[in-house]
């Protein structure tokens, strides 16, 4: 069984930067990619960002330039930099893990979800 523990969530002013994390454990061996979701009120549940363990990435168009996915094997660890938070970028934000590729997510294995509040 694979397990995933995020957290970096908080309230940031508009402008601002956080950094979320995703800690892994569990069996992990079959895991090839990563991925972080958000859902909004009101709003369906979106990819965010994901990344293979080969480090390829996808992000949403939304927010390409201001958030960066990274990984860091050694440490079972996957990362999200946001910069430059907008208001609409307020939701709660899930690490997800799965077996079949960016194009296979989301994956079985979810975190329980850590809050994002960007104010204006």
């Amino acid at each position: 069984q694979v397990q995933l523990v995020e957290s970096g969530g908080g309230l940031v002013q508009a402008g601002g930067s956080l950094r979320l994390s995703c800690a892994a454990s569990g069996s992990i061996f079959s895991i090839n990619a990563m991925g972080w979701y958000r859902r909004a009120p009101e709003k369906q549940r979106e990819l965010v960002a994901a990344i293979t363990n080969g480090g390829s990435t996808k992000y949403a168009d939304s927010v390409k330039g201001r958030f960066t996915i990274s990984r860091d094997n050694a440490k079972k660890m996957v990362y999200l930099q946001m910069n430059s938070l907008k208001p609409e970028d307020t939701a709660v934000y899930y690490c997800n893990a799965g077996s079949l590729g960016i194009g296979g997510l989301p994956g079985s294995y979810w975190g329980q979800g850590t809050q994002v509040t960007v104010s204006s």
